[in-house]
């Protein structure tokens, strides 16, 4: 006899039975969504023009008059004082005389573009580059500059802009990290570790820090005398006694993450090795890099291992020029001449060789790479008796390049002394958003839900792609 069914569906099951079936199935998506790991390869929103994004982080604010935004009323007011309204200076210091670039600017490629002495190199792949003079940002200081240009806000415990690709798109090899930082030797930027944080997100999602020589992580190699074997049951162990506290603490996403990264120590044991053993590479691409050259040497180390990373499928790369604090940085408060020249000489020739090397090797098409520092600096001295410049946060310069921009282009315009973004103005929150979308991910659909709120990289207010950098 055939059981009766009221309200029976099309699938021939009670409604109750039905919606059973039905939850069960969700949770074990979520579930096999867990078994997967967090950092799993995801689709976009729609399709990519990047695989990958580099972002060459210049710590300290270089100036816009002397890298990509030259202004002629400069030099016609050179050592005259400032008597507009726009509002100039950081932290009570003077706001001294106009001061023109003491570097040339001349066009280079066939796009004309104009680009400063600073960066011979660099202006050689002119037609690749889309520079926004338009930048501005909400602040001027440093720790919550960088904070802003990393994770879209100048509040502690964001996820930064890393995170939010990790979480949406994971990651294409699992035995690398999907987001790898490399700072520079003399220190990290103010803010430290909360600049690649992955903040209310797991943590699994945050930047792992890199060293540009030696052993890529600190004990990352197996301790001598302990075998391959022995290794994988102390793992093994301790993965099961970690996963037993687990269950009974399931909110915590840093035990998870921890959980996590020892497997992902004990995969990168080898590769990760590899790929920084640059060894490896010939002795004309180490001379392109400059690593023959001590000024040039470690952030040609970090380029060339940047590139190795995105041959290997790492997602997200962030390089830091310049570390600690002042002149040590590009925050040329003293004498921007020197420090400019300084920290431009360091990168100059490494860059252009990145470019270069993402060409040959067929990774260009793949790869977006963004310049700049958390903010800009003055049209002005500081009235101290050396060309030093204080903190623009109203009106700075950037470059991207690669997959998916259209090269070869300035866009938007400071006023006529370079104090302020008056034309096409890009907030710091439309260059995220721009990230993404060449990353195939619309920041209005990216979204994390914590107190109750769907948050996102760019917050709140409304804010849009620069589409005029899209090729």
């Amino acid at each position: 006899m055939s059981r009766f069914i009221p309200n029976p569906t099309p699938c021939g099951l009670e409604r109750r039975e039905f919606l059973l079936r039905a939850t069960g199935g969700f949770a074990g998506l979520a579930l096999a969504d867990l078994m997967a790991g967090p950092l799993t390869e995801r689709w976009g929103h729609f399709p990519a023009k990047a695989k990958h994004c580099v972002f060459l982080f210049m710590n300290g604010g270089p100036s816009q008059v002397d890298t990509f935004d030259p202004k002629s009323m400069l030099k016609k007011f050179h050592g005259k004082p400032y008597t507009g309204d726009a509002k100039v200076g950081s932290n009570g210091r003077a706001v001294g005389h106009l001061m023109a670039s003491p570097f040339e600017f001349t066009q280079h490629g066939q796009c004309g573009l104009p680009i400063s002495s600073l960066f011979p190199r660099t202006a050689m792949h002119a037609d690749d580059l889309c520079v926004i003079r338009s930048m501005h940002a909400d602040t001027a200081a440093h720790a919550s500059g960088c904070l802003q240009m990393n994770t879209g806000s100048i509040f502690i415990g964001k996820p930064s802009l890393g995170s939010w690709l990790s979480y949406g798109l994971g990651s294409t090899n699992q035995n690398l990290p999907g987001y790898v930082v490399m700072t520079d030797p003399r220190g990290g930027p103010i803010g430290s570790a909360s600049n690649w944080s992955a903040g209310y997100m797991p943590a699994a999602f945050q930047g792992t820090l890199f060293r540009s020589g030696g052993s890529p992580l600190l004990d990352l190699a197996t301790p001598p005398g302990t075998s391959d074997r022995t290794q994988r049951r102390s793992l093994d162990l301790l993965k099961a006694l970690n996963e037993e506290h687990l269950a009974r603490h399931p909110e915590q996403s840093e035990l998870n993450a921890r959980i996590e990264s020892y497997e992902l120590a004990y995969r990168m044991q080898t590769e990760a090795m590899v790929v920084v053993d640059l060894d490896r590479e010939s002795a004309a691409t180490r001379e392109m890099y400059g690593l023959n050259h001590p000024l040039t040497a470690d952030f040609g180390r970090k380029c060339l291992i940047t590139r190795r990373l995105i041959e290997n499928g790492v997602r997200y790369i962030q390089l830091y020029s310049g570390g600690g604090h002042i002149e040590d940085t590009w925050d040329g408060h003293n004498d921007c001449i020197k420090n400019h020249t300084l920290h431009a000489g360091e990168t100059d020739q490494p860059i252009a060789a990145l470019i270069a090397d993402l060409k040959r090797t067929g990774l260009w098409d793949e790869t977006l790479l963004v310049w700049g520092g958390e903010f800009g600096r003055t049209p002005t001295s500081e009235g101290v008796g050396k060309p030093g410049r204080d903190h623009d946060w109203h009106g700075f310069s950037m470059w991207m390049a690669g997959a998916g921009v259209k090269g070869g282009q300035a866009i938007g315009a400071t006023d006529e002394l370079g104090f302020k973004a008056v034309v096409d103005r890009v907030h710091v929150s439309d260059l995220h958003a721009t990230i993404l979308h060449l990353m195939g991910v619309d920041h209005t659909r990216l979204s994390f839900h914590h107190q109750g709120l769907d948050q996102r990289l760019t917050g709140v207010e409304e804010r849009r792609v620069v589409t005029k950098a899209l090729a």
